[in-house]
């Protein structure tokens, strides 16, 4: 009995720590750029030692890739929960709007961390790795949706890698806005997420609608 709030006490100040180094991590990075930064000015930053901040990341990287495992099970949960008999156009928009709204829910800070992760090759080379991943996940989530088999029909893996294009073509736009918000490489308009999330899933509705049973060959 005097073991459970003390397990649950030492997982909450666990916690409490990786956000903290996780948001300095962020912040600095998107700031000073991902090779300035040091991880003792990141430990410093969140009031730890260098040697605390090894027992939570094996580096720099390790940060953003952890942040980005989260928006991916994210997008998973969001897909599982949304109703069976929603089109997947709709249900696949969801699920990347949970993401997208995260992201944007912290506007400038998010905008900077996006922008960091597309525009260092390290790092933009494990978020395509991590998409990978997701595309997997979210095919096997709308093959038990629809009744196909994901590992022989070639709808699922298609429509999941459209949706993350969709998903990485909203986040290029976002982050390339300027601190007002306006896109200056589509006429200075300003960019509402949401509404340029909508517009990605308004162009691949009807092939992701379009649920064919084409097995893949053998």
């Amino acid at each position: 009995m005097t073991s459970r709030p003390a397990t649950t006490l030492a997982q909450r100040k666990r916690q409490l720590v990786a956000d903290e180094l996780t948001q300095a991590a962020l912040d600095l990075l998107a700031d000073g750029g991902f090779d300035a930064v040091t991880v003792d000015e990141i430990a410093t930053a969140a009031g730890v030692s260098k040697r605390t901040f090894f027992r939570y990341f094996a580096s720099k990287e390790d940060v953003v890739v952890q942040f980005l495992a989260a928006l991916g099970a994210a997008m998973r949960e969001e897909l599982a929960r949304r109703p069976a008999d929603e089109a997947p156009s709709v249900a696949l928009r969801h699920a990347v709007w949970r993401c997208v709204e995260d992201c944007a829910g912290h506007e400038e800070r998010a905008r900077k961390v996006v922008r960091l992760i597309l525009s260092t090759p390290a790092l933009l080379a494990r978020f395509l790795e991590r998409q990978a991943q997701w595309r997997d996940e979210l095919a096997a989530e709308l093959a038990t949706r629809l009744g196909l088999d994901a590992g022989r029909e070639l709808y699922p893996r298609l429509a999941a890698d459209m949706a993350l294009a969709a998903f990485h073509t909203v986040l290029q736009r976002w982050s390339a806005a300027g601190a007002d918000g306006t896109d200056g490489g589509a006429g200075g308009g300003a960019v509402d997420v949401a509404v340029l999330t909508r517009d990605c899933f308004a162009v691949i509705a009807p092939a992701l609608d379009a649920v064919v049973r084409v097995p893949v060959a053998s």
